[in-house]
């Protein structure tokens, strides 16, 4: 495996990035970057031209969602301001056992459904289908039938044999279910009372470096300078509202079934290890959407729950509002859908959480509560495939149940799944939503349901 480092010039670009996003004025600084990066005489004088321009964005003004958009969880919650907290009542022991099972199944099938073509553009993925007679989505990727001459500009991802229909044993590998696994650990040792120091210990103790990407790798990066969070998030992070934390909030759903309110408050002290303000925000919204999966039986008032506990006025929420204002306009089908969602937010990276959550929004709106409608569209979609078919899959895994999941789905996994993280290979579903179950009961001891 070749060692991928990441170079303090290629972080300071993408924060550039991510001030202009805050909306900071960041247009001359880059300019000046820019002109003095061409002007670099050898790697140390680039390096120490990074440092200066790091500190100069580090003194910015403010962009104009400053005040809207808070990294603590006291102002989070102020600045939701729902009209009232949703109230659910009780949930059957047996009945939340299957829907958490439901859960990690329909979590593992939208995942190994969209590693193929992770990060690849919609309009390839369509290529690729139409090429081999198999679009719309409906099955597993698969290389037969696929002409050579699609792979022209485009190919699958690098982790794509193993998730190909021929190839399918059970469910591989894949950061979007390590930390699903590695979040049941923390709950089973550390209990309710759980901090982000304890979840980032068990990074430290549990992941490679070389494991974690982007927002988590910089977190984990600055733990090793002896940082703590919150800092870890924000010091030279510029990935800190990247999708990272949103594809880590299924636990703290499964575990506060019925209870969004507290899945939220456990994402949040998941997020802030590695990210601030829509980072986080992405986290707290899957989880609540998640934890009202066990209750309630319409899409969109799931989706709903999980707005509620976002900033009203934060871009996330601009974003689920918009999608949803597509689809309640009527007239619109998935695809027409996603290229108002692709117009409007397209010039986000395809790992952000913003875009991201839109689509996976636009998902499960126009799947209806159908499982492979659902996760199909999640894929078809494009941006971060595997991601966003794991959460849309879990999603409606958990409103449907493990019984109710198509066999088409779920048999090819074999009750079986692989990973590196000890204690965890070769585990089964069944295992794991028991090991899930015992924690929700354990979770319950210490809740209110508002």
């Amino acid at each position: 495996m070749r060692i991928t480092w990441i170079k303090p010039e290629e972080l300071l670009e993408h924060e550039f990035t991510q001030a202009q996003e805050e909306g900071k004025q960041v247009e001359e600084l880059r300019a000046q970057w820019q002109e003095m990066k061409e002007q670099a005489r050898d790697l140390a004088q680039l390096r120490h031209w990074t440092e200066t321009f790091w500190q100069r964005l580090t003194v910015l003004e403010p962009g104009p969602w400053e005040r809207d958009e808070p990294s603590e969880l006291a102002a989070i919650f102020a600045a939701a301001a729902p009209e009232r907290w949703p109230s659910f009542g009780d949930l059957d022991p047996a009945q939340v056992e299957d829907k958490i099972k439901g859960g990690w199944l329909g979590r593992a099938a939208g995942c190994l459904l969209g590693k193929p073509v992770e990060g690849k553009p919609r309009s390839w993925i369509r290529t690729l289908l139409e090429a081999s007679g198999r679009w719309p989505l409906s099955d597993y990727f698969t290389a037969q039938g696929v002409p050579e001459e699609v792979f022209r500009e485009y190919t699958w991802h690098r982790s794509y044999v193993e998730a190909l229909k021929e190839n399918i044993v059970c469910m591989p590998e894949d950061d979007d279910l390590n930390y699903s696994m590695l979040n049941l650990h923390v709950a089973e040792q550390f209990g309710p009372g759980f901090t982000p120091e304890d979840v980032l210990q068990t990074w430290l103790t549990t992941l490679p470096v070389l494991q974690v990407f982007t927002a988590e790798r910089v977190a984990y990066l600055n733990a090793l300078r002896l940082l703590e969070p919150p800092e870890t998030a924000r010091f030279r992070n510029p990935y800190r509202e990247w999708i990272g934390a949103q594809i880590r909030a299924d636990l703290w759903g499964w575990i506060a079934p019925g209870n969004p309110r507290l899945a939220a408050e456990l994402a949040y002290r998941d997020a802030i290890i590695s990210h601030t303000k829509n980072g986080i925000y992405g986290e707290m919204f899957v989880a609540a959407m998640i934890a009202a999966s066990f209750t309630l039986t319409e899409i969109r008032d799931i989706i709903q729950v999980g707005l509620s506990f976002i900033p009203a006025k934060s871009r996330l929420s601009e974003a689920i509002r918009f999608t949803l204002s597509l689809y309640d306009a009527g007239g619109h089908s998935f695809e027409s859908a996603m290229d108002k969602i692709s117009e409007r937010y397209g010039r986000y990276h395809w790992v952000h959480t913003i875009n991201n959550a839109a689509l996976v929004t636009a998902a499960l709106l126009f799947g209806k509560g159908d499982f492979e409608r659902s996760i199909c569209y999640a894929v078809m979609g494009g941006w971060d495939t595997d991601c966003n078919g794991a959460t849309v899959g879990s999603i409606v895994g958990v409103l449907l149940g493990a019984a109710a999941l198509p066999q088409k789905w779920i048999a090819p996994l074999n009750n079986r799944i692989r990973t590196s993280l000890q204690g965890f290979d070769n585990s089964s579903f069944d295992q794991l939503a028991r090991r899930t179950l015992l924690q929700a009961e354990r979770f319950d001891s210490i809740s209110t349901k508002e």
